[in-house]
């Protein structure tokens, strides 16, 4: 891959390239990690509404659908795959019984936990590889552009993604 020109003459349309090849080769590596770590893997779809449902336990399905942007339909059926393989289970919203929460099963959370730590080993092993100076200008730059996309494209803000401690009971 050609590398565009460095510096403040850099063109937004350089930039955006450049993030868009990192983006698609971290999928790329991502997509390795998913498939390394089990004999029978989640679909990156499933393996989102796990990443919401490890960080809000007990989260609504109807929470999970709007936040991945998908219809009820199609969140039964992620949770029907994973509750198959083991790594999803449904239960009866405490304060609605209308509504199912999700948590993860101790095998879906030991699941999550080898994808990260094959991707933070990937991780650590590139930016290990960089400069000072590059990994300070990538910090800088990676934070930048998660404001950005937060605030100019609508995405929602990491805290309605994955809100802290304070807000994961609350699904």
């Amino acid at each position: 891959m050609p590398v565009p020109a460095t510096g403040p003459q850099r063109s937004e349309q350089d930039v955006a390239r450049s993030v868009r090849d990192t983006a698609e080769l971290l999928d790329v590596l991502w997509e390795r990690s998913r498939h390394a770590t089990t004999a029978a893997p989640a679909s990156t779809s499933q393996l989102r509404l796990m990443y919401l449902v490890d960080r809000r336990p007990g989260i609504r399905m109807r929470t999970v659908g709007r936040l991945l942007a998908a219809a009820a339909p199609s969140v039964t059926r992620m949770c029907d795959r994973l509750a198959a393989i083991g790594f999803l289970e449904r239960q009866p919203c405490p304060t609605s019984g209308r509504e199912i929460t999700l948590r993860l099963t101790p095998a879906g959370e030991s699941h999550l936990a080898r994808i990260r730590e094959h991707r933070d080993q990937i991780l650590d092993q590139a930016i290990g590889s960089m400069t000072a100076e590059h990994r300070h200008a990538l910090a800088l730059g990676l934070a930048a552009l998660r404001v950005a996309v937060t605030t100019t494209v609508g995405a929602p803000a990491d805290e309605e993604r994955f809100p802290g401690p304070a807000a994961r009971s609350a699904g």
